[in-house]
């Protein structure tokens, strides 16, 4: 498993009338880094051919973050895919080691050059599943 780690300063206009970050921030963020981890590890010709769509959140708000609070983001692929589908994982944890929001996402993967969703290809699944590049083909 490879985990991609980020971290996230909550802003003031993250914070809702609660006084902590707003659910659908939380919601951004946990798009943010499946972003951030897509471009860090998937190659040019990768993130030009194909876009990843979401096709199912599934979040647990464990603890609040407030204003100013810092997280650290951590994402992995803990499945092969299925079909076009990817799950994803998503933590974050506070500086004091104690997990805020945990998440499993669905993605599904689109060709850019047709609009339509795909299987995942082999080659864009291995990178991020170090298991799948020592199985056989």
């Amino acid at each position: 498993m490879k985990i991609f780690e980020k971290r996230i300063t909550a802003r003031p206009e993250d914070i809702d009338e609660l006084g902590h970050v707003n659910n659908a921030v939380w919601v951004r963020w946990i798009q943010d880094m499946a972003t951030a981890h897509w471009e860090a590890v998937a190659p040019a010709e990768h993130r030009e051919a194909y876009i990843w769509v979401v096709t199912r959140h599934e979040i647990d708000y464990l603890r609040s973050v407030g204003p100013g609070e810092t997280v650290t983001g951590r994402t992995w692929v803990g499945e092969a895919p299925r079909g076009a589908r990817f799950d994803r994982h998503v933590e974050f944890v506070g500086e004091d080691g104690r997990p805020r929001v945990r998440a499993r996402t669905t993605w599904a993967i689109i060709d850019k050059a047709s609009s339509r969703p795909i299987r995942v290809p082999r080659e864009v699944a291995e990178p991020f599943l170090p298991s799948l590049s020592r199985s056989a083909p």
